[in-house]
């Protein structure tokens, strides 16, 4: 299992379109993957558009994301990524 630590950049923050691209990069990986608001207690599905949305993740939010599985460590290297670009935005 693998953790990585990001903040939100954008200034919109994880809303429809940065979420539908995190949600897209995240189901290309077999391994299950999970993300929460830092100070949150449970982690929701990383690989569904609408408990990503439903995180409420604004501008400066910080996230633990989690991936477990076969691929784990490719998959969090490609969310470092997308999160180091800006979400893309």
């Amino acid at each position: 299992m693998k953790q990585l630590y990001v903040t939100v950049p954008n200034k919109t923050g994880l809303h429809a379109r940065p979420a539908r691209l995190f949600v897209k990069e995240a189901s290309k990986f077999q391994c299950e993957i999970l993300i929460k608001k830092k100070q949150d207690q449970d982690f929701v599905n990383a690989k569904s558009i609408l408990t990503v949305m439903a995180l409420g993740a604004g501008q400066n939010t910080d996230l633990v994301i989690v991936a477990d599985g076969i691929d784990e460590d490719a998959a969090i290297a490609c969310i470092k990524e997308l999160f180091r670009q800006n979400l893309m935005e």
